[in-house]
């Protein structure tokens, strides 16, 4: 069986296909810039090496089309017809309280995923082009919504309702959601794979820690609390989006600045984080490398980081009683040894011992990096977001 997961954004459609006879994977890219000048597709050929194409794409119908036309060309593609795609999963970013579990696409799922716009304007709005687009090329091909806050849903209301009056909840929806939920469900299950131990046994911690950033509590399978909140500003501080701020203090700078609502969304989102206190840049290797020449702003950014990395820890090793594994994954997670190091020193106390030679060694790849002696397993898993998507869907299928 053959799926491609999608996952549209407002201007790209990112792209896999997989052979699930063997979870291998066959054709990928990113198309960029759609509906804007000079779009392209980059497309990762089979030995790794990146070839770039230009294309016109004004919208994402032309996108969708564009990439089908790639995945059967014959000289890099990976199949012969579009009739050999038994399903398309797609990555959705707000499922809102609508959508607990991943579900087979029909009007009353659209509908459904349009009328979540207001949680989520940019990314739904995306998903939903994506998702008509490939109706309207493969009307006859079944497709599968995995949506990124449904992990989420086992919170416990007293973990996500927001202290406001509750009629807001009831009328407007407003609670914590979560995202990168694909990602923490896969690193959680694959690190007890990887070690050998019931997940219905273990209190895991997933740090998702790249330019955006998320840590989740799971608690013997089930996500108990995560840090992201209604939109994926919540929480640790990351790229350029703040993480968490007084709420005060947003309106404050508002009357400061001058800022109207969206303006202010977009300030935070965009303009904070390790880009706003360093000034430097949102991208952790270019604010690693100005620290390490001395800039003192750019080491206070990563003090920073990793310093609110280590409260949520803590915070949720408390929430559950304990912890008995802590998964570090994407692109930070997996690569930046020491925001692992630093994030987990001082926690001698909850049992952690890092190893400091292993944690430096690793970069990409499943390890353990806590000592032998470790009460608690440290580990990094690369996360694979778009494999589980493609399980879903199959699974799905095959019901």
């Amino acid at each position: 069986m053959k799926i491609l997961v999608l996952n549209c954004g407002s201007s790209s459609i990112k792209y896999k296909l997989y052979n699930m006879d063997d979870h291998s994977v066959m054709a990928q890219g990113v198309a960029e810039r759609i509906g804007l000048d000079e779009a392209f597709v980059k497309v990762t050929l089979p030995g790794g090496e990146k070839k770039k194409i230009m294309h016109d794409m004004p919208d994402h119908k032309e996108g969708v089309n564009f990439v089908f036309s790639l995945l059967t060309d014959p000289e890099i593609g990976a199949i012969k017809s579009l009739d050999e795609i038994s399903a398309v999963g797609h990555r959705i970013v707000q499922g809102g309280d609508l959508f607990e579990k991943s579900v087979i696409v029909d009007k009353s799922v659209e509908d459904g995923i349009e009328s979540l716009c207001d949680l989520a304007p940019v990314h739904n709005a995306g998903h939903l082009k994506g998702l008509r687009a490939v109706d309207h090329l493969m009307p006859n091909v079944p497709q599968v919504c995995v949506f990124d806050n449904a992990f989420h849903s086992t919170m416990p209301d007293y973990a996500y309702l927001y202290a406001v009056p509750y009629e807001l909840y009831e009328k407007y929806h407003v609670r914590r959601y979560g995202f990168h939920g694909t990602s923490h469900r896969y690193v959680s299950q694959r690190v007890c794979e990887y070690l050998g131990r019931d997940i219905k046994t273990q209190r895991i911690i997933t740090c998702h820690i790249g330019n955006g950033a998320s840590v989740a509590a799971v608690q013997f399978g089930k996500c108990v609390d995560t840090s992201m909140g209604l939109t994926p500003l919540a929480g640790v501080m990351m790229g350029s989006r703040s993480g968490d701020i007084d709420p005060s203090a947003v309106t404050y700078l508002m009357e400061k600045l001058g800022k109207k609502p969206q303006e202010m969304a977009d300030f935070l989102n965009k303009e904070s984080g390790l880009l706003g206190i360093s000034g430097v840049s949102s991208d952790m290797r270019e604010v690693s490398a100005a620290a390490e020449k001395g800039d003192k702003r750019s080491q206070l950014a990563l003090k920073m980081y990793n310093y609110r990395i280590k409260k949520y820890i803590g915070a949720y090793a408390a929430a559950m009683g304990g912890v008995d594994i802590i998964v570090w994954t994407a692109g930070v997670g997996e690569n930046q040894a020491s925001t692992r190091l630093e994030s987990c020193s001082g926690l001698e106390f909850l049992g952690v011992k890092m190893d400091a030679e292993k944690n430096n060694s690793v970069r990409g790849e499943e390890a353990v990096i806590s000592t032998p002696d470790s009460k608690v397993t440290v580990c990094v898993i690369p996360t694979d977001e778009e494999l589980m998507i493609a399980k879903d869907t199959m699974a799905l299928l095959k019901k």
